[in-house]
């Protein structure tokens, strides 16, 4: 499952985590804060939003193997939005992926809210191509092996355009 853990409580994590069953796979979507990092760190199987060198440093300062993390890409260039902006992402993924305890699998955004899917399409395009051009540098500690993308109101958009 995928859990946005942001907004909860570091015991209402853990009483959450406690009762569900424990060969559950879950990925952390939404803005994860530092403060946060050490309750969700071991509970998850891939971060989706990363989006700062100084979070990246933090999780791989708590992380004790190789925890999976993908970039977040603020595509639209939203304000309001968390993220790398395209022309940073790159030389931020080369910075994060010499941290030793983390890897890059991948890239994430969040589209603006619309009411014709259509509209987040090039948002989707953007990210795959920037996805597919990182990939082809070869970068040591990097793969794009995944895309978080897409909502309830895109994410056939998104699936289309290989989230």
């Amino acid at each position: 499952g995928i859990v946005d853990f942001g907004e909860n409580k570091p015991q209402e994590l853990r009483d959450k985590y406690e009762v569900l069953p424990q060969n559950l796979r879950f990925h952390m979507i939404g803005h994860l804060q530092t403060n946060k990092i050490k309750y969700v760190i071991d509970r998850v199987v891939l971060i989706h939003s990363i989006d700062s060198i100084h979070l990246a440093e933090a999780v791989n300062t708590e992380a004790k193997k190789h925890n999976r993390i993908m970039v977040e890409v603020n595509v639209a260039q939203e304000e309001s939005k968390s993220g790398f902006l395209v022309e940073k992402t790159e030389n931020a993924i080369r910075e994060i992926a010499k941290l030793s305890n983390i890897r890059v699998e991948g890239l994430m955004t969040i589209a603006p809210f619309v009411e014709n899917a259509e509209e987040n399409r090039q948002y989707f395009v953007k990210l795959r191509k920037l996805s597919v051009d990182i990939a082809a540098k070869n970068i040591d500690n990097v793969t794009m092996h995944h895309l978080s993308m897409g909502m309830t109101g895109d994410y056939e958009v998104a699936i289309e355009e290989g989230a």
